[in-house]
């Protein structure tokens, strides 16, 4: 009986570090974030950019995340969108609301609410 507990130890230390392999693996994000946090932060914050760096580095960034094959978190482009506005450049606030829309239907009813000023 001796002689099997050597390969049955074995055995489970085999199927132990199989298991934590398995559990290593790590999944892909959802979502391709850049710096679309750093830029909300600085929006909000009033820091040293403005409309135009920040939709600069967020359409930078948007290549970047294409490119990875992700797709950009909720709010990405209706925060774009917004700050397309801010400059006065309607049809591009309403391309990147409809795309925000898109993406995510759950925002339809507050895309649609934004995207009605710019109804003529």
């Amino acid at each position: 009986m001796n002689h099997l507990k050597k390969p049955l130890g074995l055995l489970a230390a085999g199927v132990f570090a199989l298991t934590l392999g398995g559990c290593a693996q790590q999944t892909p994000p959802l979502y391709g974030w850049e710096s679309y946090q750093a830029q909300v932060y600085a929006h909000f914050k009033a820091q040293d950019t403005g409309p135009e760096q920040q939709i600069s580095a967020l359409e930078a960034d948007l290549q970047k995340i294409r490119a990875k094959g992700q797709t950009p978190p909720p709010g990405y482009h209706a925060h774009l969108g917004m700050l397309y506005a801010s400059l006065g450049k309607d049809d591009q606030a309403v391309q990147e609301l409809q795309t925000e829309k898109g993406l995510f239907p759950e925002s339809t009813v507050y895309m649609d609410s934004l995207l009605s000023k710019y109804k003529k």
